[in-house]
């Protein structure tokens, strides 16, 4: 009899510590349960992000072929217009032939930026040929900038405006490259034309301006420096009736009061007979 209760006592100990066992054994599923979930949470985040990363690269990758397209448009833009031995421009294939060069010459001295805001809402390319002199303070290298983020082309006038035939060959070189380095520094971009003051060229000026990759040109015909035409009316008649007015001609105007307020007549005129304005960037700079 005592061997049955002894042997029910081990049975009933036996079963509480396999029931205990058990309940250990449950309690602890749920924390790993709860790990294995805060593990694959972390995961998922993990992955997110790498997918955030790679669709962003690819996302800049994509910006910059577009920005490398843009640029090699650019570069590829084939010229249509050259300068000829008389000083205007012919198509070079079928471009149109009546077009106009427009060009500012001793800029910026007082009236550059609004004939370029003129230009603009006429939607009229020019060259504005600038003077270092006119650029030695803050104010104008803005206005030189803001012309050149406006579109226009920032030619090479010279530093100071000297007469090239009149000073020596070293002088001519700072007069020319010390500006072209001016330039460069406020706009970001070298010039592409030269232009002499006075029209007065040298062999030495001419080799240099080619071996900087610059195109030198003089003009068709300009009338503001002359007395009978230093006011509004006389200029806009003779700029748009002068009989040097043909096909391809490169005017010459500067920055003065007087062809400032004539302008908007010049470029209605010229619109009237028929002529476009020619865009720098369709000019062959280099010879062929």
């Amino acid at each position: 009899m005592k061997s049955l209760k002894f042997l029910g006592l081990c049975l009933f100990v036996s079963w509480l510590i396999v029931a205990c066992s058990n309940e250990g054994q449950v309690d602890e599923q749920p924390e790993k349960d709860e790990q294995d979930i805060e593990e694959n949470e972390q995961d998922h985040q993990e992955e997110e992000i790498v997918e955030k990363e790679e669709r962003s690269n690819e996302g800049e990758e994509e910006d910059g072929n577009e920005e490398e397209e843009t640029v090699e448009e650019e570069e590829v833009k084939e010229p249509q217009y050259m300068l000829n031995d008389v000083g205007y421009f012919k198509p070079i294939d079928d471009a149109n032939p009546k077009v106009v060069l427009l060009t500012i010459d001793d800029a910026p001295d007082e009236h550059a930026l609004e004939m370029a805001k003129t230009l603009k809402e006429y939607d009229a390319p020019a060259i504005f040929f600038v003077n270092g002199h006119f650029m030695d303070t803050d104010e104008e290298k803005e206005i030189v900038k803001e012309i050149h983020d406006m579109g226009f082309h920032i030619g090479n006038h010279t530093d100071t405006h000297q007469n090239l035939t009149e000073i020596s060959e070293e002088k001519q070189r700072e007069e020319i490259l010390s500006l072209n380095e001016l330039i460069e520094d406020v706009t970001g971009e070298k010039p592409k034309f030269f232009r002499a003051p006075h029209g007065a060229n040298t062999d030495f000026s001419r080799e240099l301006v080619k071996e900087e990759g610059m195109l030198l040109m003089n003009w068709s015909y300009g009338y503001d420096f002359m007395a009978d035409y230093m006011d509004k009316e006389s200029l806009e008649d003779i700029m748009v009736n002068a009989p040097q007015l043909g096909k391809g001609a490169n005017l010459l105007m500067h920055d003065r009061e007087w062809t400032n307020a004539a302008l908007p007549g010049i470029l209605e005129g010229l619109q009237e007979k028929g002529y476009d304005f020619l865009a720098p960037d369709l000019i062959q700079i280099k010879e062929e």
